[in-house]
Formats: C-alpha cells, structure tokens, sequence
C-alpha cells in the first residue's frame, strides 16, 4: 500500500467519522459511502449529515456530498472528504480501494466480504475476521475497547449502552411507536427529567411525546422529520452537564477504534 492509495470507510456516523477524522488527519485519501437516508443521533460529529446538507464540517475536516466517484478528485484537491450515496459498494470495482473499513456500526454484516479490498477491516459485532473480513476492531466500552481481533469476532451487542455519567440504558431514547419523527429540542440543549425531547407523529394523527428519564445534556438527536419504526433509537442525554462542548467533538470511544484503524493500515503501508 502507497500513502495516496484510497482507504473506503462504509458508514458516516460518528465512530465512522472518528474513524475517518484520525486517517484525514495523518494524509490519507478517504471515501465515505453513506446511505441515502442516514439516521445518526450524534449528527454534530457525523460526516453523514453532507448527505442532506451537501456539506459539513467535523474538527476542522470538511465532508461534502459528491454524485459519482468521479467528482471526489476536486474534494480531495480541497484537502475535504467526498461522501457518495452507495449503500451497497457499487463503486467498489472502479475504486479499487487498498483498505475498506465496515464502520456502519449495524451489529451485523451488511455485505462487506474480504474481495473488497487487499485489507478489509469491520468495527464491532457481526463479523468474524478471517472469514467476513480481514480485522476486527472491538467497539465495546471497557478494557478491550479498540482491540485488534485477527481470529474471531467482537463482543455481541448486549443491547445495553455502555455507562456515562453513572447512566447507562436511562441516557437512550427510543420511538415509542412507528411515525414520524418531530423535534422539540435541539442538539445540546439542557433538558430535564420528565421533559419532552421530541415527539412521535404517528399514522392516526397522534403526537407521542418522547420523555427523557434523566437530566442533562441533548448530544444526539435524530433529524427532524425521520420516518422511525418501533424501538428506534432518536436521542442520547448526557448527565454530565459541565460537558457541553462534547456535543460537537469526537468521542474518546470513537478515537480509540480510530487509533487501531490507523495502526493497522500503517503496519500495510510498512510491509
């Protein structure tokens, strides 16, 4: 692998993006492919959002829509990361990626296989590498965060958010019904207790208020107007209310995956 071969990250949420801040940050060539409806809650710190904004900006990195692959050459001369609506890799054959890193974060395999590139590399549950992929990245809170798994898979999704605050599953909203998604708030906003974050829209013309069972911070919030299912995740409260600015910055989760991510393709890059 040469420092100016492509590295492909599938998903643009915000470990994807921590992902894809840490590769910007040390020269590398990036692509992002998102879907064309993405659903982060951390949408401050979540390349994502350039699918319906066109462009965002994440710590100083620039994120801008492209139509086709053949338009990210005038990004990258921008020192900017395009992001292609291509949920499924078609433009896989004509990139030719040196490194696809599977950072959707879906706890299952999406359709990543090793013929992707000569390195592949999967964050999290619901791939085994050596099969799947070539490496898997740990994404679980706790001593083996960001650990490097060349046999096996990650840790199973407990379905249980990992502890912030003294808070873990409390933090996390989910849509109560299957509607349409309303704000009431915005992202880094205090609330309380009780209160009303957002609303459900549902078929038959109710609004299901979505109520927060803890105080604090507002740091992610699902985009106004989301169709959601039942059980959907739409918002994230951080106790901490001293931490407001960790709204718009990159978590420690997200940079620690990020530094293994790095690692492994700078050992390609030595070999």
């Amino acid at each position: 692998m040469k420092r100016d071969d492509l590295i492909v990250v599938r998903g643009g949420g915000d470990l994807a993006t921590g992902v894809v801040h840490r590769l910007w940050s040390a020269g590398l060539r990036v692509l992002v492919l998102e879907t064309a409806h993405p659903a982060a809650i951390r949408r401050q710190v979540s390349l994502c959002e350039a699918v319906y904004e066109g462009e965002t900006a994440v710590e100083g990195m620039r994120g801008i829509r492209v139509e086709t692959l053949a338009d990210a050459d005038a990004v990258w001369a921008q020192n900017a990361v395009p992001v292609l609506i291509d949920p499924t890799g078609a433009c896989l054959p004509q990139a030719r990626p040196a490194v696809l890193v599977d950072a959707i974060i879906a706890k299952k395999n999406l359709g990543t296989t090793r013929e992707m590139a000569p390195l592949t590399i999967a964050l999290g549950p619901g791939f085994a590498a050596g099969q799947d992929v070539d490496v898997v990245v740990e994404t679980k809170r706790g001593h083996k965060l960001g650990r490097i798994i060349r046999e096996g898979s990650a840790a199973p999704n407990s379905g249980v958010p990992g502890i912030i605050g003294g808070y873990g599953a409390e933090r996390v909203l989910h849509a109560q019904a299957a509607g349409i998604f309303r704000n009431l708030h915005s992202i880094a906003d205090f609330v309380e207790v009780g209160e009303a974050v957002a609303e459900i829209e549902t078929p038959d013309g109710q609004r299901l208020p979505v109520v927060t069972q803890i105080s604090g911070i507002l740091r992610g919030l699902l985009r106004d107007g989301y169709p959601v299912t039942k059980g959907f995740k739409v918002a994230d409260v951080d106790p901490r209310r001293a931490e407001l600015e960790n709204c718009f910055l990159i978590s420690d989760k997200a940079r620690c995956i990020a530094g293994s991510v790095l690692e492994l393709i700078a050992a390609e890059c030595w070999n």
